[in-house]
């Protein structure tokens, strides 16, 4: 069984303490093989925000894979123009298309949210290139991971831009799981693509600990793959805590 973490949209800057204080804790107790998190860590990219965000991360369990969403960068100003990712390069991390590989499984995590384009995504040949190596690479069994901000078919204002060329190199590696955040909505479905029978998991996390919940509540992802199953449940925060939400099973793509 691997059990992976899946946070999304901290928007530090517009959160909740309660939620900024409890998350690490209810995320320790499933004991993940690692913890992913998929963009907009801040509200506005100042350093205040990333420095929250980095304690953040550092009480999430490890090992850690991180993304910047489109929040991540300077909204307006120079900084916007000339250095839109140096704040999170300093004081996150300075890959911003990492790959993780660890026992049984691989990770990659693909930068969407280019400086020029204010909510829609954009994914690159390199990038899709990238997937291509880090996922096509991956030992026989291992569950195989493509983590980014903008949910891959998302359409009108967060379309990607790349997106037929990405969602083939994901058939053509046979990826197990897609993990995105963006909408602020939880949510999982079997992704059909074209041209192909292979249907990886689709998991869209919702906002873990910000105010901007869009009427879905703070929540967070737990997802459990074995051979045969992938099991996605979303952990909720109520006045009492964090509890269990929505579960979700299905059959691990083959």
């Amino acid at each position: 069984m691997l059990v992976i973490a899946h946070l999304s949209d901290l928007h530090l800057g517009a959160h909740e303490p309660s939620a900024v204080a409890t998350v690490a804790a209810d995320v320790a107790a499933v004991v993940p093989a690692l913890t992913v998190v998929t963009g907009d860590l801040t509200m506005r990219a100042r350093t205040g925000q990333f420095r929250l965000a980095r304690e953040l991360l550092d009480r999430l369990p490890g090992p850690l894979l991180v993304v910047p969403g489109n929040h991540d960068v300077p909204l307006v100003g120079v900084d916007r123009l000339v250095g839109p990712y140096r704040r999170y390069r300093r004081l996150v991390q300075a890959d911003l298309d990492p790959v993780l590989r660890l026992p049984g499984v691989t990770v990659i995590g693909l930068h969407t949210s280019p400086a020029w384009r204010w909510k829609s995504g954009r994914v690159s040949r390199r990038q899709s290139e990238a997937v291509v190596t880090a996922l096509g690479s991956a030992p026989a069994g291992a569950v195989r991971v493509l983590a980014m901000h903008h949910p891959p078919r998302a359409g009108g204002l967060a379309r990607i831009i790349g997106r037929a060329r990405l969602l083939r190199a994901v058939a053509l590696t046979r990826a197990d799981l897609v993990l995105a955040g963006h909408t602020h909505v939880p949510g999982s479905a079997l992704m059909g693509l074209d041209g192909t029978a292979h249907r990886p998991v689709e998991v869209v996390a919702g906002t873990a600990v910000s105010r901007r919940t869009r009427g879905a509540g703070r929540s967070w992802t737990t997802i459990r793959v074995d051979r045969t199953a992938v099991v996605v449940e979303e952990r909720v925060q109520d006045a009492t805590g964090w509890r269990t939400g929505a579960v979700r099973h299905f059959p691990r793509p083959g």
